[in-house]
């Protein structure tokens, strides 16, 4: 019986695992790529490149990649596109989903998410869609602006969308429907939660699975949220305000405790949750890594981010909040992990490999970003031993693995 009782789990593993094929920030939405033999360093002008595309308009949506197809979005004139690759970086398709956001800092917001052979996103316009990832086909659209009677923000929409199971969840930031659960295959609604009645504040969600319950944490405009995942009912709020009301971060969960970061000079907080999920207690406040939308990773009860303002990159213990060391080894910018070390992308265009040592960043290697417009905002993807770099208008690939 225990034998096939792992079994069964085993086989519920993989079944979970196999739904999701890309999702923001990694396997886990915590920036750490499971991908190992990588390089531990680089030659003077970088990895080896293997192809690029310099077509794909503009915007700042990474680049979702799956065992056959690698895709990311952009905006060619006043139209967003979703665009698919093949591995070795011929164009498959490229479906146009309509008018993006074009005011302040243009372009694509969110990355596509790739789950059971199909691509969820969302526009900065409000447009959740769902396509075929063959073709690019729409299976279902809907506007949670207009129909579930959000808010758009002074930015545009920006939400990696989040999936468990049949479930999908967004953030539409109304005063009634702020959090929405959908049938992910139909796009009907499950559940509203009023939330705290905030509008979305950029921030791509996590789900928490506990004994007692899921738990589906975000952020609003003033506020962290806990909301029970299987019913919408608000189970506790926190609060979160900073100027201009951008919470781009995605949480971290771990151990029983729960960090969040928004830039401003806000920095993060640690929250501990209670075990059932009903709760939560604040533990400790460190304004010095108030990273803006660069994202931190944990890695051996230490937290990696850079600050708001490009005065160093910072190291933090997740325990406690105390800066164990900070240094200046790039601009500030965004940050993920993979096979024990820190790959972090410098809004000034610098890509630098650094280890995490017990008592600094050393720096290993560094390359300029040769290719692409605009800003370097968006997040870095490992897999399949690769480096997906976009920059404006230019999707790059490099070779970084043994």
């Amino acid at each position: 019986m225990r034998i096939l009782f792992s079994l069964l789990t085993l086989m519920l593993s993989v079944t979970v695992m196999a739904q999701t094929e890309s999702q923001w920030h990694g396997p886990n939405r915590d920036g750490i790529y499971p991908d190992k033999n990588l390089l531990k360093s680089w030659p003077a002008e970088g990895p080896k490149l293997l192809w690029r595309f310099d077509e794909i308009g503009t915007g700042h949506a990474s680049a979702a990649v799956t065992k056959d197809f690698i895709y990311t979005a952009g905006v060619v004139g006043l139209n967003g596109f979703i665009f698919c690759f093949t591995p070795d970086g011929k164009l498959v398709w490229k479906m146009p989903y309509g008018e993006e956001w074009m005011e302040s800092w243009p372009g694509t917001r969110s990355t596509p998410m790739i789950n059971d052979g199909k691509i969820y996103f969302l526009s900065g316009m409000g447009k959740l869609m769902c396509l075929n990832t063959q073709n690019g086909s729409l299976v279902w659209t809907i506007n949670i602006l207009n129909a579930l009677h959000g808010k758009n923000i002074q930015w545009g929409l920006t939400e990696n969308l989040l999936i468990d199971g049949n479930t999908l969840y967004c953030t539409p930031g109304g005063p009634d429907t702020n959090v929405v659960a959908m049938d992910k295959n139909s796009g009907k609604t499950i559940w509203v939660s009023k939330g705290n009645g905030e509008k979305s504040a950029y921030c791509s969600p996590i789900l928490i699975k506990l004994s007692a319950r899921n738990v589906f944490v975000t952020q609003t405009e003033n506020s962290i949220l806990g909301i029970d995942a299987g019913t919408g009912k608000l189970l506790w709020r926190h609060d979160q305000p900073n100027r201009y009301s951008v919470h781009a971060n995605t949480p971290i969960f771990h151990d029983g405790n729960l960090f969040c970061s928004s830039g401003y000079g806000k920095g993060g907080v640690m929250l501990k949750l209670a075990a059932d999920g009903s709760s939560v207690q604040e533990v400790w406040r460190n304004s010095n890594m108030d990273n803006r939308m660069g994202g931190f990773v944990l890695i051996n009860g230490r937290i990696y981010g850079s600050d708001d303002n490009g005065k160093a990159w910072y190291c933090l213990d997740w325990a406690t909040g105390k800066v164990i060391f900070s240094e200046k080894i790039t601009g500030k910018g965004s940050i993920i992990s993979a096979d024990g070390m820190l790959y972090c992308y410098g809004d000034n265009g610098e890509i630098a490999l650094a280890e995490p040592t017990p008592t600094g960043f050393k720096k290993i290697s560094s390359f300029k970003v040769p290719f692409g417009t605009d800003q370097h905002w968006a997040h870095l993807v490992i897999a399949n031993g690769r480096l997906y770099v976009r920059h404006g208008n230019s999707l790059m690939v490099y070779q970084i693995s043994l």
